[in-house]
């Protein structure tokens, strides 16, 4: 089953988000706007709103309030993507020219501070200084992982607890913190909200070895851009540091730099998928879900408790 069948029920909300995206990201730059424009319409599943949506229906609910935290939790992914390419010099993503391919550099940069922008300009209508306190220490947290990753570029001697403390810094938290800011903004008591951030942190936290995992396993098509992208940009995975375990791989594997050819990084994704890298990474993603699961079981009874549930069970079988 599809994630989106999975919330269903939150359709029409969705589609009210969606609106609010693209009035979010107007500018009185054309070329401010279009730039913003060109990744919206790239597409994405558009989690970190959906989870927003879903934690708040365990509080009082009320989607004219709560569209705020969606759409700046969705901006400011957004924008940490338009850097990310920068940074990785990508040429694109979800099978589009990125924005620093289509325009520039400059452009790029200055566009993903516009989205930053007006997420944080949007999250001020929430009236909860807790919930700001939280979602600062959550873009500190970002721009750690972002530096730590640096400078982690390349290096073939990291350990598992820096690829997993990484991971929670890049992508876990913010799934996690759209738990937390969708339950705080419709009022959901302390113990449960807390909850809710454990919940999206392990879903976080295997949603991202997943698509680590696929970085080797999935197709062009479906990944929307060429396999083997992080390790050719030097960003040791958990498939890769569970591989290195091999001396032959990893003695490959501490040649690979940024002129390495496309046929050489393929040989070294061969040798990666026939190690039984893929099955133990897959394996830890699914020790996190079943620690997400445990805790839903602990939420009240509503259509959200199913939903977060199911969506458990199709992440961990995701392929794309």
């Amino acid at each position: 089953m599809k994630l989106k069948m999975m919330y269903s029920f939150l359709n029409s909300d969705i589609n009210v988000i969606e609106e609010a995206l693209e009035n979010a990201i107007q500018a009185q730059s054309p070329l401010l706007h279009q730039a913003s424009l060109h990744l919206l319409q790239a597409g994405g599943k558009r989690l970190r709103p959906v989870f927003v949506l879903l934690a708040g229906k365990f509080g009082d609910y009320d989607i004219n309030k709560i569209k705020d935290v969606a759409v700046s939790l969705e901006l400011i992914h957004m924008a940490s993507l338009v850097h990310d390419d920068v940074i990785d010099d990508a040429e694109l993503r979800r099978g589009q020219l990125t924005i620093k391919a289509k325009w520039d550099n400059r452009i790029a940069m200055y566009t993903g501070d516009y989205i930053f922008a007006r997420a944080l300009e949007l999250i001020s209508n929430i009236d909860k200084p807790y919930a700001h306190q939280i979602l600062s220490n959550t873009l500190v947290e970002l721009c750690i992982g972002e530096i730590e990753q640096i400078k982690d570029k390349y290096n073939f001697d990291q350990n598992l607890r820096s690829y997993l403390r990484r991971i929670k810094r890049k992508t876990a938290i913010l799934i996690a913190v759209s738990c937390q800011l969708g339950a705080i903004a419709a009022d959901v008591e302390e113990e449960l909200h807390k909850k809710l951030y454990k919940i999206g942190y392990y879903i976080g936290m295997s949603y991202q070895i997943i698509d680590d995992v696929l970085d080797f396993i999935g197709t062009e098509q479906e990944l929307g851009k060429p396999a083997g992208g992080d390790l050719l940009q030097g960003n040791i995975t958990l498939p890769a540091l569970f591989a290195s375990e091999n001396k032959q791989i990893h003695d490959k594997m501490i040649n690979v730099s940024e002129h390495t050819t496309r046929e050489q990084i393929q040989e070294i994704i061969t040798l990666i998928k026939n190690s039984g890298a893929i099955e133990r990474s897959l394996k830890v993603s699914d020790q996190y879900l079943q620690k997400a699961l445990v805790l839903i079981d602990e939420l009240p009874t509503n259509r959200s408790k199913r939903a977060f549930r199911d969506l458990v069970r199709v992440i961990g079988k995701r392929r794309f």
